[in-house]
């Protein structure tokens, strides 16, 4: 199986058989179809909403093992290395969503929904849903598939946006997320949080401290530290590290890069101060996370 950097899936847009850039399969039909076993790590170029809705096991993102039981929906993002526990009980719906497709129109739900679903690093990754929901939640996906039945007519991308976001808004209001403070778009602080947490996903590799993110965000540190800690119970230069570090690890566990590289694709100048802060986070040289369970290289589908 060929493998590259998985850093590279980040620039990269993938391409569905409706041209639409959004797919809907199920499980456990497209667990054979690919070409990777999803039984072993492995990164998508897309976004990918998994709706259990039957069978239990283990799903694994980004180095944790989580839960799977009926009910469960999974948010994974491009360059998120994940697979399951080779299990063909299950079933259930997979959406896949290009890059392209998740491009936001810039108001405060279309923010919510691309970062407090997606791009959730720093909590899990799955929201369960009651019974009532998934019956809501079942319909929106019946009139997904038959509009991508229909192909290339007029408002046919805005249809499947729009079910889409019913949807995903659907499953952010009546989701259960254990742990989570539940955030409210219309309270300025959890706003701030949200737009922070975009930009951090965005820039973790050239920005590195709390003033830049301050700075970008038009608030004062302390505003900043203030709302940070307030939905997450955190500070800000904690996202900011364990975000790099989540990265770090991806790239030297997953990747085929040198050490030196992967500080320097990161905005660390200097390796070695690089190589001292992994081991600070992790509790192990870079070199030697690496090599752990002999895993050295993650394929990209």
């Amino acid at each position: 199986m060929e493998t590259q950097d998985i850093r590279n899936t980040y620039k990269m847009v993938c391409e569905t058989p409706s041209g639409s850039g959004f797919f809907i399969d199920h499980m456990p039909d497209f667990l054979y179809k690919g070409e990777i076993d999803d039984g072993i790590p492995h990164v998508h170029t897309f976004y990918e909403i998994l709706w259990f809705q039957d069978g239990t096991g283990s799903h694994f993102v980004d180095f944790q093992e989580y839960p799977i039981h009926p009910g469960t929906i999974f948010f994974l993002t491009p360059g998120q290395v994940h697979n399951f526990d080779g299990s063909d009980a299950y079933k259930g719906v997979a959406i896949k969503l290009c890059t392209d497709f998740m491009q936001g129109r810039g108001d405060d739900s279309d923010l919510f929904v691309k970062y407090d679903l997606f791009h959730t690093f720093d909590t899990s990754p799955y929201y369960v849903i009651d019974d009532g929901t998934a019956a809501q939640l079942q319909a929106l996906v019946d009139s997904m598939e038959e509009e991508l039945k229909i192909g290339k007519d007029v408002g046919h991308i805005d249809m499947l946006r729009s079910l889409l976001k019913i949807f995903l808004i659907k499953v952010h209001r009546y989701g259960y997320k254990e742990g989570e403070l539940r955030l409210d778009g219309l309270k300025p602080a959890h706003r701030l949080f949200v737009q922070f947490r975009g930009m951090l996903e965005k820039d973790y590799a050239t920005k590195h401290t709390v003033q830049e993110y301050a700075d970008g965000l038009n608030v004062s540190v302390r505003t900043l530290n203030k709302c940070v800690n307030e939905c997450s119970g955190r500070s800000p230069l904690a996202f900011i590290t364990d975000r790099i570090m989540l990265e770090a690890r991806r790239q030297v566990r997953y990747g085929n890069l040198m050490i030196k590289e992967i500080a320097y694709n990161l905005g660390y100048e200097d390796p070695s101060y690089f190589v001292k802060l992994f081991k600070r986070q992790t509790g192990m040289l870079p070199s030697d996370f690496r090599e752990m369970d002999e895993v050295s290289h993650c394929s990209v589908r």
